[in-house]
């Protein structure tokens, strides 16, 4: 069976250093910090009117710059899909984190939510015509769970801080329902615009996020007398530099490098949220905190980093060709928590590849790889 592949666009200039160097720095200190950002934002701020506002101004932005530049209007199909897609990762996913951190510390929400690849796996094993993960990715399962057990399990944080168990079953809820979502975007009809589709996914994600606020009551519960300067400039920075800039620099470094070195931010995101909450903040950080961050980090990069083992078929750079059983193809996340997915396809990690193209020019690089679902 021939599928098709896709690969890197060849740039008519190469990316300088410090271009690159900034972009990663983007995703992985925003997109790191955008947890302690809402944190402050939801001291005087309503979370679901928060996050609402956040995502229907840069979702409103993104959409019009997108047609401003020529991009083709999106189909109603495509709507539906998106607003599926919305509703899953940023009223499920997000809606739950800016819910939970109310009274859950910025940096155990980073921890709790970085197992969502935990759960991707496992969503793809158990639906019909999954895919069953080898025994080195069961064993990053079996240990990102109890990472999660040794952080939920703590009556003390540090310092005497205990954990609310409400907010931290409400993030690993949060997590399934970003995993269910990333699963569906994979054979939803989608726009081919991965920056129109964030758009789409951030208007109708936000939008159901403003009516949730709306329909719990959170205008009746807030004056423009309690909100603090501290909760507004928080927001702009999550509209401004979380939705727009950070993933901005994703979708750029997903062009000039490969897909599995932008996925490293996973790994960090996790680490710089805890560390800006204690340093910062002043959050607690226990040793079974410390403990949980090191065992569920370690899992996701195992979990992640396995599959890049995977056979993949060489492509032509920056075109499309045929190969057996393989897609590559890379999709971006839109809230702020993107996690890279495959569309229409499994995910199956990234590996090098080497082969000659069409025309004879030889090809090597580093790839994404899906199974063909």
């Amino acid at each position: 069976m021939n599928v098709s592949v896709e690969t890197r666009s060849p740039l008519a200039k190469p990316p300088t250093v410090l271009g690159v160097a900034a972009a990663f720095a983007a995703i992985y200190i925003i997109w790191g910090s955008t947890y302690l950002a809402i944190r402050y934002a939801v001291e005087t701020l309503p979370p679901f009117l928060m996050a609402g506002t956040r995502f229907l101004t840069a979702g409103a932005l993104l959409y019009s710059w997108q047609r401003f530049r020529g991009i083709g209007r999106p189909k109603r199909m495509h709507w539906r899909s998106a607003a599926i897609i919305g509703g899953l990762l940023l009223l499920g996913g997000n809606g739950g984190v800016v819910w939970a951190e109310q009274t859950v510390p910025s940096g155990v929400t980073a921890l709790l939510i970085t197992t969502v690849p935990i759960w991707m796996v496992l969503v793809e094993w158990l639906r019909r015509d999954g895919i069953r993960p080898d025994g080195a990715v069961v064993v990053g399962i079996l240990l990102g769970l109890a990472g999660v057990v040794v952080l939920v399990g703590s009556n003390d944080l540090g310092g005497g801080v205990p954990l609310n168990r409400v907010g931290a079953i409400v993030l690993v809820a949060a997590s399934l329902s970003w995993s269910i979502g990333s699963i569906y975007s994979r054979s939803a009809p989608l726009p081919d615009s991965p920056l129109l589709l964030t758009a789409m996914e951030m208007l109708c994600g936000g939008g159901l996020l403003f009516v949730a606020g709306l329909l719990s009551g959170e205008a009746g519960r807030v004056t423009a007398a309690d909100i603090s300067l501290r909760s507004v400039l928080s927001l702009g920075y999550l509209i401004v530099f979380g939705s727009l800039i950070a993933f901005s620099s994703y979708v750029w470094l997903l062009g000039v490098t490969t897909p599995a070195r932008v996925s490293t931010y996973a790994f960090v995101n996790p680490v710089v949220a805890v560390l800006l909450g204690v340093t910062v903040a002043g959050e607690p950080f226990g040793v079974r905190t410390a403990g949980a961050t090191v065992i569920i980090v370690t899992a996701v990069v195992l979990i992640t980093t396995r599959a890049r083992r995977a056979k993949a078929v060489a492509a032509d750079r920056g075109r499309y060709a045929e190969a057996e059983n393989a897609v590559i193809l890379a999709e971006a996340g839109a809230s702020g928590l993107p996690a890279p997915a495959c569309v229409g396809s499994a995910f199956a990690g990234s590996t090098d590849v080497a082969d000659e193209a069409p025309g004879g020019a030889k090809y090597r690089g580093e790839a994404t790889v899906c199974r063909k679902a």
